[in-house]
């Protein structure tokens, strides 16, 4: 059970006092939840200085001043929409204070005639004199309990629609002291290495700035919640793998005789980076416990072959692999480039997609039933119950992020406990792949085959699309094929981009009958037969929105146009890129963009221009938009982080990893002292599942 000194922060905000119904709900809407505990880590972004007490004559424009002023008369409005005026004074000098649609009852209680008021705002100028529009605090000089609220430094968070600054602020001082003093679950020597206070301390302190530095990312209360949230992560992440690693499975040692008549059937010598992979792979399949492992390969770095060999494991120990592709066509041209891979082995392969119906669905399901395929390759339809394998030992899940984590273990609850390899060719900064990934092993492909010759990169004006069609006839007239992708699907009258639609037909224009378009408004059937008519050459130019980014296979593409290059992000820029460079010959990829181009726009292009190494790509995308856009765009799925900003705190999160990883070693688990103060800190930022496997035993 949670422990009882958490149970005040996970309250819900209703509970406190002044916030309705309303309140709650926006509150909610801003942090996700209506958890104290979810508003306290909600933070201050800046904050506004009211230590200056001017009198009224050195009050400067433009600066927010906070004055004893007594109040002398209020003029107020003869007509709805018009302001209402309130004079104030002090020894040296008259200031207006303007009201619109502030209700007269209110004025009158809140400014009552020849009483001394502290008021706190920015001062501005107007015609002749001084004024202060809708002061931020109104107090009476003689209310000490109110007086003593107005900080001297006043927190500013970001809000929402139905939510002030002065209600969300005076929500979360009162919470403040609802945060318990929790036993510390940080080692002593990094709390003082790192010169942080407690939790309960640090939280206070970040949502009470006392200097502008206070705000920043690498304040030492920011950096500690910041090491709370990652360290959290990081030891749910390690549970899981623990408890991963304590699932029985099947023991394969490596394959020798068939995986040395697949490597010898090769037309190429494998990399040092392929040989490295299947050592690690070799290491996790022979061991009796489940293999759990991410292959991460840069475009065209070899992932299949890794897959085949790892497949060559389990078949030479009688048992079947399974392929898992997400669409129809990636699943079929698996087919054909394993199929030719293993030529004269013996393996039998066999594809199963949405498309099998009937007799030819069911003769299928009786092989892949009766042991008679080896390996298995398929789409969502591997998933249903009418699926059966005699034996299934490995799985392998091709680009992951197209399924859900409930689809992989769907699909591995078909067999005993089979080994997993997920492979994914869009590379994930290393930040990334400890936060979304620490539950599995990873490996890296960073190599690519010999005889690759690099991709021409160039930017060219959107102004000069002319000669880019120029060029293209020219190309398409000696045989080669193109795909020209563009951001949108249709013409929008808000975003002034290029639509799918359009291209395609002014491209018709240029290359009567040679044009396909796809986009992910069709059918998969649909998307499917102009796929295949441009892999057979019927299609000379593919106009696409991002939909062919990941898999597809075409050697004869040799061109690569992208419109408004510089809306795209730089990962999916290099997958889309990754498309062409796959045969023997020149390939070029053409990045339009808008003129003018802003400087970071600029830098942005001229790192693609610069290299193909997908993996320093990821991570200058990941420096340049920052993670929020990389896992809202790309990743939607993955953790969302309240305190930690995984570009300024990447120290953080390799230290929180190591902790937690060497921690576990010790405490597997968390009986010790620290370790029950460590489970506190799992309830605290909710990863509750990891808690679950400890009980699991």
């Amino acid at each position: 059970m949670r422990p009882l000194n958490l149970d005040a922060l996970f309250r819900s905000v209703r509970t406190l006092p002044g916030i309705g119904p309303k309140t709650a709900k926006a509150i909610e809407r801003l942090t996700g939840s209506e958890r104290v505990a979810d508003m306290l880590f909600h933070l201050p972004i800046d904050f506004i200085d009211r230590s200056a007490t001017p009198t009224i004559a050195h009050a400067a424009p433009d600066t927010i001043a906070t004055m004893r002023v007594k109040v002398d008369k209020i003029a107020f409005a003869a007509r709805r929409g018009q302001p209402t005026g309130i004079q104030v004074s002090d020894e040296t000098g008259i200031l207006s204070l303007v009201y619109f649609s502030a209700s007269k009852d209110w004025l009158t209680k809140t400014y009552p005639i020849d009483h001394e008021i502290i008021i706190s705002g920015k001062i501005e100028t107007w015609k002749t004199g001084k004024q202060m529009v809708h002061p931020d605090h109104v107090i009476a000089a003689n209310d000490p309990a109110k007086l003593k609220q107005l900080a001297k430094l006043e927190a500013i968070y970001p809000l929402t629609q139905g939510l002030t600054n002065k209600v969300l602020s005076k929500t979360i001082q009162g919470a403040l002291p609802l945060v318990p003093q929790l036993n510390e679950w940080i080692d002593p020597q990094m709390l003082n290495r790192q010169g942080w206070h407690s939790f309960d301390q640090s939280l206070k302190s970040a949502h009470n700035p006392q200097t502008p530095k206070d705000i920043q990312v690498d304040a030492p209360s920011r950096e500690r919640l910041a090491y709370d949230e990652l360290l959290a992560r990081q030891l749910a992440l390690n549970l899981v793998r623990q408890a991963n690693r304590r699932q029985k499975g099947q023991a394969f040692a490596p394959s020798v005789t068939l995986r040395e008549k697949l490597i010898n059937a090769l037309p190429f010598d494998l990399t040092g980076a392929q040989k490295r992979v299947l050592q690690e792979i070799d290491t996790d399949m022979q061991e009796p416990l489940r293999m759990l492992r991410l292959l991460q390969g840069d475009v065209g770095s070899g992932k299949t072959v890794m897959a085949l060999l790892a497949a060559a494991n389990v078949i030479e120990h009688g048992y079947q692999a399974a392929i898992m592709a997400p669409t129809e066509i990636l699943a079929r041209q698996h087919l054909e480039t394993l199929t030719e891979m293993t030529k004269g082995s013996g393996l039998r392969l066999i594809a199963l997609t949405g498309r099998d119906k009937g007799k030819t669905r069911n003769l299928i399901l009786d092989q892949i039933k009766d042991g008679k395929a080896d390996i298995v390759i398929g789409t969502h339809a591997l998933f249903q119950d009418t699926v059966a394998f005699k034996s299934l030992g490995l799985v392998v899940v091709d680009e992951q992020h197209r399924f859900g984590v409930h689809q992989r273990m769907q699909l591995s609850e078909k067999g005993v406990n089979p080994d997993i390899l997920v492979m994914t060719a869009t590379p994930i900064p290393r930040t990334l792949t400890l936060t979304q990934y620490g539950d599995m092993d990873v490996s890296r492909l960073d190599e690519k085959p010999a005889g690759r010759q690099p991709i021409d990169t160039r930017l060219i004006p959107n102004e000069r699309i002319g000669d880019v069609v120029d060029g293209l006839k020219r190309k398409i007239a000696d045989g080669d094929r193109a795909y020209w992708v563009c951001p949108l699907v249709e013409e929008s009258e808000k975003l002034d981009l290029a639509a799918a639609e359009e291209r395609a037909q002014v491209l018709e224009k240029f290359f009567p009958g040679k044009i396909g378009l796809i986009h992910g408004r069709m059918k998969p059937d649909e998307k499917d037969t102009v796929m295949q008519r441009f892999i057979n050459g019927e299609l000379s130019v593919l106009v696409a929105t991002t939909v062919i980014e990941v898999g597809v296979n075409v050697p004869e593409a040799t061109i690569m146009v992208i419109e408004h290059a510089e809306r795209f992000g730089l990962s999916q820029l290099h997958q889309l890129r990754g498309r062409v460079g796959r045969g023997s010959d020149a390939s070029t990829c053409l990045l339009l963009y808008s003129t003018p181009l802003s400087e970071h726009g600029k830098e942005r292009l001229k790192i693609m221009r610069e290299t193909e190494d997908g993996f320093l790509i990821a991570e200058k995308d990941l420096e340049l938009r920052g993670a929020g856009e990389i896992l809202g765009t790309r990743q939607s799925g993955l953790a969302h982080f309240k305190l930690a900003d995984l570009n300024e705190h990447k120290d953080l999160l390799v230290m929180a990893s190591q902790d937690a990883r060497l921690f576990l070693e010790k405490d597997p688990q968390l009986k010790s002292r620290r370790g029950e103060s460590l489970r506190s800190l799992l309830y605290l930022f909710e990863q509750d599942r990891s808690i679950q496997y400890l009980r699991s035993g």
